[in-house]
């Protein structure tokens, strides 16, 4: 079997430890946990044929100054970019976190979950603020932890990118 490391990111208050817990429990609480650190879960999948289990690191928020630890993101095979859709900041920090995890990992698989679609009539994102990021080539898929919408689309998504790149022959420079 097949392990590899995927890192939730994003701001905090986005749902990204409800992403976990929906994907591996198919759980959803009203309650807010914040996480300190880093929680580890794991969730085995099929890929192509061939079972993989995703190592899924739920990093704690930042709130401020678009930070990620890099000790906690080296290692990663990609990871879940996760922003709360009735909140705007979180979608411009969301693309910060990316230049920064790019800056450290460079270019490795994401999947950016715009959640909390569920609550569609409080959205703070326009349709062009989405459409800008798929025309860069951005997989982005609209997540509810609540209702458990495009949670299992998201995660799979991102293991097919990662299993892909995996079996992407590597040139040999001379």
């Amino acid at each position: 079997m097949i392990q590899k490391k995927i890192c939730m990111v994003g701001t905090f208050a986005v749902g990204k430890t409800s992403l976990v817990r929906r994907y591996v429990s198919s759980l959803f609480s009203e309650k807010y946990l914040t996480t300190v650190g880093v929680k580890i879960d794991k969730k085995t999948l099929t890929v192509d044929n061939e079972e993989v289990m995703l190592m899924l690191w739920d990093l704690a928020g930042e709130d401020e100054f678009c930070e990620i630890r890099p000790s906690y993101v080296r290692g990663s095979s990609g990871y879940l970019l996760v922003c709360d859709g009735t909140r705007k900041m979180s979608f411009e920090d969301a693309i910060c976190l990316h230049g920064k995890i790019s800056g450290i990992l460079g270019d490795i698989p994401f999947v950016m979950a715009i959640n909390k679609h569920d609550l569609k009539d409080d959205w703070a994102l326009s349709d062009s603020d989405v459409q800008k990021l798929k025309a860069q080539g951005w997989q982005v898929v609209l997540t509810s932890a609540k209702t458990g919408e495009g949670v299992e689309q998201a995660f799979k998504l991102l293991a097919e990118q990662i299993m892909k790149q995996n079996n992407t022959p590597q040139r040999e420079y001379s």
